[in-house]
């Protein structure tokens, strides 16, 4: 606390192995324009080298786990730390505007619940950075998917995303927020206890904003352009992997909680797939295999084109082995989580809808 003024907001930092990383977090944290209004909580989940000094050195409150317990156990630490009425959540790979605070407050209307931003790749030479930001893993869900859970739709949202090159920009609801930029009422935090902490890494964030929904159906989850995050990216296509192979595991998880989930399963990964195994017998497949990801994902070749930057011709491809490893994940999510316990259906009413153990991982 500073001094004896009760803060508007606490952020919660968590970090694992973070020490490259968290001093640029904390440094923008100690730049915002209304620094005296915030209390800051680093939660060090298991490193191996303590953060307690990097932390401190900015004012914060540290709390450390000997062992690792995953990004939700964290998060939790961290609110149960917490005074503010508000609890924003960052990761220590984030670099916060310096009026991020400030417009994380401004956002709250007393209609919302959640409140959260992009998370903006910030410019590089290198070839995956430009690619992330061109197809950024971290956009908000929309809430297009509480229309329905047929399958049909979840296709038709799918195939839209893939195909429109114009990206929203506008203040509006949405389906779930991604947790490294998301700020949420802490009364409504402690109400339906936390995230959910068998989920280590990956959809623990979508779990969260479906009870935040399901507990506070006349309050709203908002995306606002204004409350900006630089999320400062590995610039490699193994971390780019890692991460959807998370991200699979985590929709395996969505689906076996969640009554009413659609079991998220990309199509174009195993086309690609029986394409290869059927070039033995019929060569020509081997071709149609080559080329049918400018076919499956439009927008490379269409940026390629408009952009004049042949690198964009490259786009198809990893967006084809990103797929393929949240494939993977969520094969493996689907036994990891075959035992979870189910919760109620998340409904929203129609009209509102138009308008493990323990392990070391990482994050």
């Amino acid at each position: 606390m500073l001094g004896t003024m009760i803060p508007s907001l606490s952020v919660v930092v968590c970090s694992l192995d973070g020490t490259q990383r968290l001093g640029r977090c904390l440094d923008a944290l100690e730049s915002q324009t209304i620094r005296p209004s915030l209390q800051l909580i680093v939660v060090d989940d298991g490193s191996a080298l303590p953060l307690t000094h990097i932390a401190r050195k900015h004012g914060a409150t540290v709390i450390r786990h000997e062992n690792t317990q995953g990004i939700s156990a964290a998060r939790n630490a961290g609110i149960r730390a917490a005074y503010a009425p508000i609890v924003g959540f960052l990761d220590d790979d984030c670099e916060p505007a310096p009026d991020w605070a400030e417009r994380v407050l401004q956002a709250f209307s007393r209609h919302d619940v959640a409140v959260g931003g992009p998370l903006l790749v910030p410019p590089g030479e290198a070839y995956i950075m430009r690619f992330l930001a061109r197809n950024n893993p971290l956009d908000p869900q929309e809430f297009e998917l509480a229309r329905s859970d047929a399958h049909g739709y979840r296709l038709y949202l799918y195939l839209k995303r893939l195909w429109t090159v114009e990206q929203r920009h506008d203040r509006r609801r949405v389906f779930s927020l991604a947790s490294a930029n998301m700020s949420v009422r802490r009364s409504a935090l402690l109400a339906i206890e936390g995230f959910d902490e068998r989920i280590l890494f990956g959809s623990e964030d979508e779990d969260l904003c479906r009870r935040l929904m399901r507990a506070y159906p006349e309050q709203q989850v908002i995306f606002d352009p204004s409350i900006r995050v630089v999320h400062h990216f590995q610039p490699s296509l193994q971390d780019t992997l890692r991460r959807s192979r998370a991200y699979g595991r985590g929709s395996a998880a969505m689906y076996r909680k969640w009554p009413n989930a659609s079991l998220t399963l990309f199509p174009f990964p195993i086309i690609v797939l029986i394409l290869l195994l059927l070039s033995s017998v019929f060569p020509t497949a081997l071709l149609v295999a080559l080329l049918a990801p400018y076919l499956f994902y439009p927008k490379g070749l269409r940026r390629a084109i408009s952009n004049r930057d042949l690198t964009c011709l490259l786009d198809p491809y990893v967006l084809l082995l990103r797929e393929s490893f949240d494939v993977c994940g969520l094969i493996d999510g689907l036994w990891r989580f075959r035992d979870f316990s189910q919760e109620a259906p998340l409904l929203i009413p129609h009209a509102q809808a138009m308008s493990y153990p323990p392990t070391r991982v990482q994050y």
